[in-house]
């Protein structure tokens, strides 16, 4: 069961190993995306605009956000769905995309609803998710013209990402040229575990720019070298910002908090650790993380009833995405091999408990449902064996 499709083309389906039928996952699942899709006003994300474009809401901020529009495009692509995810993109492109100042050739993180930004900056989770997206765009539907030669739009912007602020080009770059680490934000002195995706980079390797080929060669090891060490060695949470040496970012951010716990961003890291073992296999000590949470906590209710330190000290703050958190840790689960253990308290048996209590959830409803949403959906194809490199 060991990862490596990227070599094998085999992706693990863990559904079937907790002895769902294949008509009772592929019920979940297209039940699940037509309600984020095109489900009534309690339960969709996704909003149609005109006759060519669309958007996925964060329904509890009421805004557009690059790294819900990006997911959508993936999720998109995932599923065979060109016509939302070429919607998604032409909304991206004409209203979050900069054209000039310091950010050019980068997406503005949110803008309103009708297209108006919020904000000037770029979030690097955004922009890697949206290159991902397109070059699976291209590999599923081949080429067209203009915004959608999906695979010329995926190099320009892994192209800024890495190049800006050289000669006459204004701005930051998206990563640490020197350690290969992806940042919080352009030129941020510190990063986020969570947006960590060397199986991203190592496909980034073979189809960017090839100049620029090596460094995703090397962004990649770097990566997994980094969560090895941002993951507790025994709880194995990673915080939500990180230096670069593992480390919880105990610092104040301009907005005036801290994101030194694990709390929603940090949630991602165990799914991305999930899909890097599914697809690529290259253990660098990171794979055993997600486990290592699972045991932490031992059942559901207790990794959601608070906010955790990354040592595993109880914070008094409610847990603000609890299916998201589920979501996450369950597909973190597809690092643990089914080895067929009786034992109730085998690695087997502990990944295979938090994945029928995910199968076990809905989506969620209401105000707060965009960011677990997205997550659910991830780790419904992620279990299903449907999370592909295309």
């Amino acid at each position: 069961m060991a990862g490596n499709a990227y070599e094998t083309g085999v992706y693990r389906n863990f559904f079937a190993e907790i002895k769902k039928s294949p008509e009772e996952i592929e019920q979940k699942i297209q039940a699940a995306f037509a309600d984020f899709f095109y489900g009534d006003e309690d339960t969709r994300i996704y909003h149609p605009v005109g006759t060519d474009m669309g958007y996925l809401e964060d329904t509890g901020n009421h805004d557009a956000r690059t790294e819900g529009m990006s997911y959508g495009m993936m999720l998109c692509v995932q599923t065979d769905r060109k016509e939302e995810f070429d919607r998604i993109w032409k909304w991206a492109k004409t209203y979050m995309y900069m054209e000039d100042g310091e950010n050019e050739g980068y997406f503005a993180w949110s803008c309103k609803t009708n297209g108006e930004k919020n904000a000037y900056g770029p979030a690097p989770d955004g922009e890697e998710f949206f290159a991902m997206a397109l070059f699976f765009a291209s590999h599923r539907w081949g080429d067209g013209e203009g915004i959608y030669n999906y695979s010329g739009q995926a190099r320009q912007i892994l192209s800024a990402c890495l190049h800006k602020g050289e000669g006459t080009r204004p701005g930051a770059p998206m990563w640490n040229r020197e350690n290969k680490q992806i940042l919080f934000v352009p030129g941020s002195p510190f990063t986020d575990p969570s947006y960590h995706l060397p199986h991203f980079y190592e496909l980034f390797a073979l189809w960017a720019e090839e100049g620029d080929r090596a460094f995703w060669r090397e962004a990649a090891d770097a990566s997994r070298k980094y969560l090895a060490k941002a993951c507790h060695p025994v709880t194995g949470l990673s915080p939500e910002y990180g230096e670069f040496d593992g480390s919880p970012a105990d610092r104040k951010m301009p907005w005036g908090e801290k994101h030194n716990r694990f709390y929603s961003d940090a949630y991602r890291t165990a799914a991305n650790i999930g899909l890097d073992y599914i697809w690529f296999g290259k253990d660098a000590g990171h794979y055993g993380a997600p486990l290592r949470m699972m045991r932490f906590w031992k059942t559901d209710l207790e990794a959601t009833r608070c906010v955790f330190e990354v040592d595993g000290t109880p914070v008094d703050q409610p847990v603000l995405h609890p299916l998201g958190l589920l979501a996450t840790t369950a597909q973190g689960a597809l690092t643990v091999e089914n080895d067929g253990s009786k034992d109730v308290d085998s690695d087997w048996n502990v990944a295979k408990r938090w994945v029928q209590w995910f199968w076990n959830q809905p989506l969620r409803l209401g105000e707060r449902r965009y960011y677990d949403n997205c997550l659910y959906l991830f780790a419904l194809l992620a279990l299903s064996g449907r999370y592909r490199i295309w």
